[in-house]
């Protein structure tokens, strides 16, 4: 296994971790004898992971180590990271409930895009408005983590995570009229040529019925000269 798919794993071993810091009662822990209670370990935990998917791909681009495997897993840890979060963060009553179904609907559909769009062919790559949205993603979940420790952040963590629901929106909008672009037209030239490969095979087949019927015997005449040879 190469370094950037480990990375890559340990965003995924990360998401428990993460999660059960998130909604435990409150707690100390030392680290290198500076204590530190859950929330702070969790945001800690949470930027460590973030950090994980910048630095995977970024290594995998430079050391030409992009492989299959990690092609799946990235966008998997990714998702499973940021839902786990989100939830957790409705678990402690830190936002609403209806902003992350959709920010967690919006990852679950654009995926599933995805799979039939690979099914159909063709590729729907991530857009800018996606990438922003990943960004917005880790800022916003930041922000609402720290603001448990410094209430002041509350007003920036509330306009982080309106912007993340709006982003999340607009790039599944553009995402879907996208593929819907690209599936309207592959199915129209895929019509096209069916047709075409039935108007073919009709043409053959009444070509075929012709050469039967011009290259058959008369059966009056078969059977008249099959008279005047008994007689």
């Amino acid at each position: 296994m190469n370094i950037p798919n480990a990375l890559t794993l340990l965003r995924i071993f990360f998401v428990p971790l993460l999660v059960a810091l998130m909604v435990q009662d409150e707690r100390l822990y030392a680290l290198g004898g500076i204590h530190v209670n859950n929330t702070v370990l969790a945001l800690l935990i949470f930027l460590a992971a973030a950090a994980t998917d910048l630095l995977d791909g970024y290594l995998a681009r430079r050391w030409n180590q992009i492989t299959t495997v990690g092609m799946l897993l990235d966008p998997i840890a990714d998702k499973l990271l940021i839902s786990a979060a989100l939830i957790a963060l409705v678990q402690v009553q830190r936002m609403t409930g209806w902003m992350a179904i959709v920010i967690i609907g919006r990852e679950f559909a654009v995926s599933g895009l995805r799979t039939i769009a690979g099914q159909a062919g063709f590729v729907v790559g991530a857009s800018e408005l996606g990438k922003t949205k990943m960004v917005a993603q880790v800022v916003a979940v930041s922000l609402l983590l720290a603001s448990h420790e410094w209430p002041d952040l509350n007003q920036a963590a509330l306009v982080c995570l309106w912007a993340v629901v709006i982003f999340a929106f607009v790039s599944a909008v553009d995402y879907f009229r996208r593929f819907w672009g690209v599936l309207d037209e592959t199915i129209k030239e895929r019509r096209r040529i069916e047709v075409l490969e039935m108007e073919r095979q009709r043409v053959a087949a009444q070509a075929a019925e012709r050469r039967q019927r011009s290259g058959a015997p008369s059966s009056g005449l078969g059977a008249g000269g099959g008279g005047g040879t008994t007689s």
